[in-house]
């Protein structure tokens, strides 16, 4: 069979798996012989289905293949006959010896012999062999464990052990893709194509009015519904397929096993005998995918979350580039991993900083939250943070030894002869809370980094004999390590925390020049290089290398994923000056596609390189720094940065791509920004001038790194001082967990200026800019509101049940199409005229609690109004299904962050729900709260729920197993009680770590997964009970509504109110009508701008004044501290004057 047929059957695999045709699933395994399924074989040993186990078996070899075979065979059709003897049933022994064992008796004569005679003892357990066989089930257990071995050794199951890689959903993806191709072909393609069969091409009718194409989204291609149960979405449908348990990209790397030999990973075909199978050897031939929480099957999918956009010919829908066979000459580029299409004017090329280093300049870092503050190391040793929007140094260190009692007599040695030593790397770890510098001698420092020019020296570790080349930092078993490489050929990882040694790797025949510590789900790995061009990996244990392979041209390399950890790439320089620049196929372990464009070297040095947005790279290269798409192998672009720099500039990315650092041959440091770096900069300038009027603010606790320091150390947060107004407009982000404590320069007359702040106050129309949304349907009150992920739009849900959707064009007044106050929407209705109502069964809406979310990709709204639960068709408004009638009644609505099939749903009966809207099937149903629940939250760092209800209870569920982990209370203010039915709602802070909480009666901030409550914000009475609140987009606000129609701006670190703005700031006076907002929702991607949803059926769109750019300034804090961060600590707000 070809390979593509064989694929074929692959798909149909995962297809009649998706759909639960488990039978005939397995069939089909058997048949084709393509794909041993070990875990329903496993489960079949385990429940004792000799037959089915034999007869699954046949399928892919047969008993006299090979010893391995033999010896499987024997050891189930052995296990069958004590099982017999041990239940007393002669009969059926006998029959299983003349049968079943027979067959090996001309193998091994004597061994047939003995096991006839244990037909003769009264207990089989007599015979010495087995005088240790336990019961059945663990019997079972042991021989399950050699089976496997002997299946893993067996050359017959190579390459039949694992799942191809594949996206959910592939086979219906095709068909999908095939359907737009043949929709792309008609005559008159209509926009919204009725397609009733599969069984012939596709063709539109004769049109009623020319229409644009329109990719077909046809119910027929979601999954085969089920008798009483509503059809399950496909992947094109809502719900994006989540990137599911995928085997790490070694497995296809190791497939050629590593020639050092390893006696204890090794399964052997010994010789047949009676003895129980001895389990402790444990076999590792390649890393084993995660076990999912499907019993029977184990089918891979990878993340495609993402499709890669690019400029297509007459519109063709996304879904005809990603076909295997191109028809039509359309470029392929291989696998989708981007995003939305860049330019190259998306790239850092205009200079708007030069900073002087003194000395040449080895190694450099951006900060992974505060993006503008870069880390540099230099060849005489020095260590420097430097702030690239002021161009200022806040903090240097100069090499010196901490404890030289400690070094080893080679290091002193070399420090007595020559003290001169370079940094060879310096790297921030994952949430900016610690740096590690690897030095030319023996040496690695460790510091921990508090913000401005506060660094703490942590570690100092004496890692290798002689130069250490790199250093990385990885989360093996969710601990904090660091790993180093050295001139001593040897790979070591350590404790972040401690600095103990936990792994060495040593395989390498020269000095090791770098390495790239990853992972693929579970499964953690590192890459390593060697001066001699041998690349090679390895897992954390002592196993050895995985992976022996030569680098492009025998050469010095560095290796580095892309952002978002899909694709592998190279860049390295050998003896003879040439240079390689690759992406590397990890399934296959072979460089996927070479990069033209670098230049030959007649120096020494190696090209230095990296990547961005998931679609560039980057390379200092001929005095220049090159950039390619990632997805082409001819250079892009290139800049020479104004010149003066180096044949071989270092360079570094910050995360997001907008500033780029290069080095000069002058010893200084080039910042390279593209607009929305320069947009970067110019805000920090500003926000700087309000710094200066600030003191220092409050003291926020910071989550631990690893077990690092006291438990109840606290990190001080100075969020009005400059490099913190960094975080507080770049916001933090999802591996950032560390609130950074900058200290202030404040001058007297800055000071002075601290004493006056005044809350800044908005009360007319023209302090701030608003805007009401236009309404043509029934003014109801609006229950739920919130924003379109991409911002262009903004849905409500009035509480008549029906939706109301406000759609931003693009035009001169509007250049970004996304909501503003500044040019009105349109009240947006499809063409049909239908409106988005949810089902209200028997129930009264009024009464109802509405409960809606929305899908990442803004396509489909998931709703309820106290009926069934509809999914709506944002663009045609139509029903796409509905499901779970009441009673009991949804009253919040959640997706899980990595798999949109999965929705946690709260319920009136104060249950919460986790369904599999594919299957139709409610997985588990979760109860600790005692009245209805009134809110959720995913955190995907913590993989844990929150959920809140009407009890003014918390709770959190760990996403794994779904069990309760903490619970906890809201404490009420002295002297405020709270209603019965009280909502309490809960939302995540950027860093997924902090936990905003919202009641009638207070905000509070909480971490999780404990749920300790760092601080709690008790408003006026005055201003009557809280409505709603919310983060602003980028964490560092909260927006609170109130009774009294008001509108309040916290500072998020600090719970201090900074602006207040009321009703008659956006609402006409009308003293006859008590107005509010019931809910408050934040602009995804503009932290300024929030709408309001009125009890009258209002939208209100509110921003700031151009002029002022925010809402107010931080206020200070009286003598130098904050608010207290224990448990219900109140910060009320202060009397106003």
């Amino acid at each position: 069979m070809s390979s593509l047929s064989r694929e074929l059957v692959f798909l149909i695999l995962q297809f009649l798996d998706e759909e639960k045709y488990k039978d005939t699933v397995h069939k089909l395994e058997k048949e084709s012989a393509y794909f041993f399924n070990l875990r329903y074989f496993e489960d079949m040993v385990t429940n004792g289905e000799w037959d089915e186990v034999e007869k699954y078996l046949s399928g892919f070899t047969k008993v006299d293949d090979n010893r391995y075979s033999m010896k499987i065979f024997f050891e189930i059709r052995k296990q069958k006959y004590l099982e017999a003897l041990d239940k007393r049933d002669r009969a059926k022994a006998v029959e299983i010896l003349v049968k079943d064992l027979k067959v090996f008796s001309a193998f091994n004569e004597e061994l047939f012999k003995e096991i006839t005679h244990l037909l003769t003892l009264e207990n089989f357990r007599e015979n010495e062999q087995l005088s240790k066989y336990g019961d059945t089930k663990s019997a079972r257990g042991i021989m399950l464990a050699e089976l496997k071995k002997l299946i893993e050794a067996n050359p017959l199951f190579r390459d039949k052990l694992q799942f191809p890689t594949l996206k959910n959903s592939r086979l219906r993806t095709l068909i999908n893709q095939s359907l737009n191709w043949q929709h792309q072909l008609c005559k008159n393609p209509r926009s919204n194509p009725d397609i009733k069969t599969l069984f012939v091409d596709h063709s539109c009718g004769q049109p009623n009015g020319a229409r644009a194409p329109s990719p077909v989204s046809n119910p027929l291609m979601n999954a085969v519904p089920k008798a009483g149960g509503f059809p399950p979405l496909g992947a094109h449908g809502p719900f994006q397929p989540t990137p599911a348990a995928l085997p790490t990209s070694l497995a296809g790397w190791m497939a050629n096993p590593t020639p050092v030999p390893h006696p204890a990973a090794v399964a052997t075909a010994g010789p047949i005998g009676l003895a129980a199978p001895n389990n402790a050897a444990a076999i590792l031939k390649r890393p084993r995918t995660p076990p999912t929480n499907n019993p029977a099957l184990d089918y891979q999918s990878a993340d495609s979350e993402h499709v890669l956009k690019r400029s297509r010919p007459f519109g063709m829908p996304d879904e005809v580039n990603n076909l295997l066979v191109n028809i039509l000459p359309v470029p392929y580029a291989g696998q989708s991993h981007g995003q939305s299409s860049y330019s190259p004017d998306d790239l850092p090329k205009t200079v708007v900083m030069t900073l002087s280093q003194g000395s040449a300049v080895k190694s450099m870092d951006f900060h992974p939250v505060q993006q503008i503050l870069l880390l540099v190391g230099t060849n005489v040793g020095d260590v420097m943070v430097w702030e690239v929007g002021s161009g200022e140094k806040i903090a240097h260190k100069n090499f010196k030894v901490w404890d030289p009692s400690a070094c080893s007599m080679p290091l002193q040695a070399s420090l007595a002869n020559d003290y001169t030593i370079s940094v060879n790397c310096v790297m921030w770890s994952p949430d900016g809370a610690l740096f590690g510098v690897a030095y030319s001698k023996h040496i690695v420092h460790i510091y921990s980094y508090h913000g401005g020019d506060d660094l703490r020296n942590h570690l100092e570790i004496e890692a290798h004999a002689g130069s250490v080349n790199d250093l990385a930092f990885s989360y093996p078993n969710k601990q904090l390590c660091v790993v180093t490489c050295g001139e001593d050929r040897v790979i070591k990882v350590w404790d972040a925390t401690s600095g103990a040694k936990q792994y060495t790797f040593e395989g390498h025949e020269a000095p090791v020049y770098s390495i790239c510590p990853h992972h693929k789900e579970n499964i953690q790995f590192i890459f390593s290089t060697a001066t001699d061009g041998k690349i090679k990996a390895w897992l954390y244990d002592n196993m050895g290398s995985r992976v022996d392979y030569n680098a492009p041209g025998q050469s010095s390399t560095k290796m580095a994923y892309s952002a978002d950890g899909t694709r592998l790439f190279s860049c390295g320089t050998n003896k003879e000056g040439e240079s390689f620049l690759v992406e590397w196929n990890e399934s296959e372990g072979a460089v996927r596609r070479t990069y033209f464009g670098l230049g030959k070297r007649s120096a020494a040095g190696v090209v230095q390189f990296d990547t961005t947005k998931n679609r560039f790279l980057a390379a200092g290269d001929e005095f220049m720094v090159k950039f390619w798409d990632m997805d082409n192998v001819n250079p892009l672009t290139s800049t020479p940065a104004d010149g003066g720099l180096p044949p071989s500039p270092c360079i570094r990315f910050n995360k997001e791509g907008t500033l780029l650092a290069v080095s000069t041959d002058d010893n200084g440091v080039k910042v390279l920004a593209n607009s929305d770096g320069i947009r970067l900069l110019r805000t920090v300038e500003n926000r700087s001038l309000d710094a200066a009027r600030l003191a220092p603010a409050a003291i926020v606790k910071a989550p631990n790194i690893g077990s690092f320091g006291s438990s109840n150390a606290t990190i001080g947060t100075t969020i009005g001082d400059r490099a913190a107004s960094v975080a507080a407009m770049v916001g933090m982000n999802s591996d950032g967990r560390s609130l950074a404590d900058v200290k202030p320069r404040i001058a007297d007359e800055s000071a002075e200026k601290s004493r006056i702040w005044k809350l800044t106050e908005i009360n007319e129309p023209s302090q701030c800019r608003s805007l009401k949304l236009p309404d043509s349907l029934t003014a109801m009150r609006v229950s739920r509101l919130i924003y379109t992920n991409s911002g262009v739009a903004i849905l409500a849900l009035a509480s008549n049940a029906v939706h109301k959707l406000w759609k931003w064009q693009r035009n001169d007044r509007n250049l970004t199409g996304k909501a503003t106050s500044s040019a009105a929407p349109q009240l947006w209705q499809p063409s049909s005229g239908i409106l988005m109502t949810n089902d209200v069964s028997d129930t009264n809406p009024e009464d109802a609690v509405p409960c809606f979310a929305l899908s990442k990709n803004d396509s489909y709204v998931m709703s309820a109004s106290g009926g069934k639960i509809s999914l709506f068709n944002m663009m045609t408004f139509k029903t796409m299904t509905t499901f779970m009638p009441p009673p009991p009644a949804a009253t919040f609505l959640a997706f899980h962050p990595q798999d949109n099939n999965i929705i946690a749903i709260g319920m009136d009966d104060s249950s919460i729900q986790i369904y599999n809207v594919r299957v139709d099937e409610v997985k588990t149903k979760l109860k600790g709260h005692q009245k209805r629940i009134t809110g959720l939250a995913f955190s995907h760092t913590l993989n844990v729920l929150v959920s809140s209800g009407a009890d003014s209870q918390l709770c959190v569920w760990s996403t794994d197993g779904w069990e309760k982990q903490a619970g906890k209370l809201l404490q009420m203010p002295n002297g405020r009680a709270a209603s019965p039915q009280a909502d309490t709602r809960v939302q995540f802070h950027l860093d997924q770590i902090h936990l905003l909480a919202v009641h009638e009666t207070q905000i509070a901030i909480f971490e999780a997964p404990k749920l300790e409550c760092l601080k709690q914000w008790v408003p006026r009475e005055a201003s009557g009970s809280i409505t709603h609140a919310t983060y602003s987009c980028d964490s560092q606000s909260i927006y609170v509504s109130f009774e009294d129609g008001s509108v309040g701006v916290l500072t998020a670190s600090t719970l201090r109110l900074r602006c207040r703005i009321s009703s008659a700031a956006y609402l006409p006076p009308n003293p006859s009508l008590r107005v509010f907002p019931l809910v408050i929702a934040a602009h995804p991607s503009d932290p300024n701008q929030f709408a309001l949803g009125l009890t009258d059926g209002g939208v209100h769109i509110l921003e700031p004044l151009e002029s002022e750019g925010k809402w107010g300034t931080s206020p200070p804090v009286e003598n130098g501290a904050g608010p207290s961060t224990t448990s219900g600590a109140t910060g009320s707000e202060p009397p106003q004057r």
